[in-house]
């Protein structure tokens, strides 16, 4: 099994405690920089095999794309002096590496083909732009590099937003194994009243100023059937040198058991971006935000089937589809997509979305406040409190010192050994935001007080690794106090 930090230990057992749509307190320690990826315009890219990792020990034959060399950056940018695992981008992953580029960049993508040589020619395609190739091969959809050989892809980036790439060579297999990836293309326009975010990668995520954004967080959401994977590594291993015949798996009837966030199954994917142990899954797909903060969610169906990504605490605004903003039919300009609770997340579509988490409508004051205290709440137009720069900006005001309408239970129900639950508080403000109602002796792992919100598939079994429970297609959104500094650095 792929060893777990101390954040997905103590988010497990946690996890366990408020499955069933409870809202739950987990630990939270910082996560890593949201969206990770590499930019460009130029790209090389190489498409080969390795193992992947999944939390009940099985290590699944895949193949991926990767870096061929040394990418020419990434972002977010590392800090000087930041902590935590340093970014890579290794031959194979899974999924491949996030191209990050700017709208109207003309943009190269180079792939060398290190398959096997009996996974034959293979290919990327990108849909939504008009591209030119050069070197290669014709094939069904695009130009093919050979095995061994490459081929080189030139296009416009003529539309912001979240795009897929994947495999355009025999895909019912090439996908399968791992072959996608996604493309951001940032505006190069963004409305003047969109301030840039700490850890986000542009003011706004088209040009129009109803796309501002403060956070933002991909999830490629796939799944796999280890027969299938089992069945070309046979085929691989009994040719190793060309020529080969080429691999054919039936991949029908197809039955998945392994059910992928940004290429990990829960824990593992609440574990940080780029942690040593997931040596070709790099990207992790564990939300945090604040109160009152918009928070981009940046979503692509990579696999065969439709599966119904389900998020609680609140709905999120659909702006556009496939890199195309879903505007009003009356005036052209206004935003109209749906407010959804679930997304069908459908094969090889885009979707980027704003979450919103303001505690709104609970009737009680969230951040625990107190008559006395001294807190205050300016209400803005909308009734949130608008003071930038107070502990509590964001806050219903309307909720303002209303008493939480619970008694905390008792502490030796909520704490698991030395992994603490919690009790239900966005920050516990009379004690410097440090949880203070676990037993003595017990080990802090909540220390911030926020609230976790499930984040999951809407198909039980999608919530399984190889049918075991918990697992797969879950995570869970930390909704921390504003003052909890979250790290999203590299």
């Amino acid at each position: 099994m792929t060893p777990m930090t101390t954040k997905t230990r103590g988010t497990v057992l946690g996890l366990l405690t408020a499955v069933g749509g409870l809202v739950g307190l987990l630990p939270a320690p910082a996560a890593q920089a949201a969206v990770p990826g590499i930019t460009g315009p130029s790209f090389s890219l190489v498409a080969s095999a390795d193992f992947t990792s999944q939390p009940d020990g099985a290590s699944i034959y895949s193949w991926g794309y990767g870096c061929d060399g040394a990418p020419s950056g990434f972002l977010p940018a590392r800090p000087s002096g930041a902590s935590g695992p340093v970014p890579t981008c290794p031959a194979m992953q899974l999924p491949g590496p996030t191209l990050i580029v700017r709208e109207g960049d003309t943009v190269t993508v180079t792939l060398r083909n290190n398959l096997p040589p009996a996974a034959g020619a293979t290919s990327i395609i990108f849909p939504g732009f008009q591209v030119a190739s050069s070197g290669g091969a014709p094939g069904l959809l695009t130009q093919e590099a050979a095995s061994g050989g490459s081929v080189t892809y030139t296009f416009v980036a003529s539309t912001p937003g979240t795009h897929a790439y994947y495999s355009g060579t025999q895909a019912d297999l090439q996908i399968e194994m791992g072959l996608f990836g996604a493309l951001v293309v940032l505006p190069s326009a963004p409305p003047a009243g969109c301030a840039q975010g700490a850890f986000s990668l542009a003011p706004s995520a088209y040009d129009h100023p109803a796309t501002c954004y403060d956070r933002e967080y991909m999830f490629q959401i796939s799944e796999m059937d280890s027969r299938i994977h089992d069945q070309a590594l046979a085929q691989v291993q009994a040719c190793p040198t060309g020529p080969c015949p080429q691999v054919v798996v039936a991949t029908e009837p197809y039955h998945p058991n392994y059910f992928l966030l940004n290429g990990r199954s829960m824990p593992d994917d609440m574990d940080t971006a780029y942690a040593p142990g997931y040596a070709h899954q790099p990207y992790d797909a564990n939300p945090h935000m604040h109160p009152g903060e918009k928070v981009l969610m940046r979503m692509i169906g990579q696999g065969r089937w439709q599966h119904p990504f389900h998020f609680h605490g609140n709905h999120a605004r659909v702006l556009a589809r496939d890199g195309n903003l879903l505007l009003s039919a009356v005036d052209g300009t206004s935003l109209a997509g749906p407010l959804l609770f679930t997304i069908p997340t459908v094969s090889g579509q885009t979707q980027d979305q704003i979450f919103t988490w303001t505690g709104k409508g609970l009737n009680w004051d969230v951040y625990n406040h107190h008559p006395g205290d001294g807190s205050t709440c300016v209400p803005d137009a909308n009734g949130y409190n608008g003071v930038i720069g107070s502990p509590n900006y964001g806050e219903w005001c309307a909720d303002h010192l209303k008493p939480i309408p619970v008694t905390p239970p008792d502490p030796t129900i909520v704490a698991i050994g030395q992994w603490y639950g919690g009790t239900p508080y966005l920050g516990i403000q009379t004690s410097g935001f440090t949880n203070t109602a676990e037993p003595p002796g017990t080990l802090n792992q909540n220390p911030q007080a926020g609230y976790a919100y499930m984040w999951h598939s809407h198909n039980e079994r999608e919530i399984t690794t190889n049918d075991v429970f918990p697992g797969g297609m879950m995570s869970m959104l930390l909704i921390d106090p504003p003052v909890w500094f979250i790290d999203e650095s590299q």
